[in-house]
């Protein structure tokens, strides 16, 4: 395993939001999102399952819930939001392996998983390190297997205005177009890559885009 000595943004953004969190992520309504999410991924074939950018386990926990015969494996590089993920999948009696690391450089075997999972993480990694986050991801995934992600996405059409000024410009949304994704993704190795779904929250104030993309098949 990679020691840790590199810096990272926390879930949170900050060490200190980190109790505020999971209360955050169920205001937005991203419980609903992650459902969808999963729907849209076809579970019941898969038996091995990454969680990259796992956060406080939330996603994992839900995995392991409606599926309790799947194998999770959930990586972040966040000691402290990994310690809470621990805690809730003990409070669960959910078996769940969480594992510290970086999403850029996975501490797994080629072939490892036949999910990986990126909710709401891609925008948590720099643009110089997305195409090698993807490299990967396809790296440790199966043949035939595929990756699933959903994330934040900039507002379309818009290009004046409060919306696009204060949403538009983050650094969180900069370099997050569709067409930009799916070419990192088919540049990382990726077939069929695609947008599957979008949505809103916020009132629509952001973007939710779904992605999918496979490995070919041996």
């Amino acid at each position: 395993m990679e020691a840790i000595q590199r810096t990272y943004l926390p879930a949170a953004g900050k060490d200190w939001a980190l109790p505020l969190y999971d209360p955050l992520v169920k205001l937005l309504g991203i419980g609903r999102i992650r459902r969808i999410f999963l729907d849209q991924a076809a579970l019941p074939a898969a038996h091995r399952v990454l969680d990259l950018g796992c956060g406080t386990g939330t996603l994992a926990l839900l995995i392991k819930r409606l599926h309790p015969a799947i194998q999770i494996v959930g990586l972040d590089p966040d000691p402290r939001a990994l310690a809470r993920a621990r805690r809730k999948a003990a409070g669960a009696a959910a078996d769940i392996r969480f594992d510290q690391g970086y999403a850029d450089n996975l501490p797994y075997p080629d072939a490892s998983f036949d999910r990986v999972f990126s909710s709401f993480m891609f925008h948590h990694v720099s643009p110089d390190q997305r195409e090698n986050t993807l490299r990967e991801a396809r790296r440790v995934l199966a043949p035939g297997a595929s990756l699933h992600m959903v994330d934040f996405a900039p507002s379309e059409g818009e290009t004046h205005g409060w919306r696009s000024h204060f949403v538009d410009s983050s650094p969180v949304l900069k370099d997050k177009a569709e067409s930009r994704v799916l070419a990192l993704m088919r540049h990382a190795g990726f077939t069929d890559a695609k947008k599957v779904k979008s949505g809103t929250i916020l009132l629509g104030l952001l973007r939710i885009l779904y992605y999918q993309a496979s490995v070919p098949g041996s």
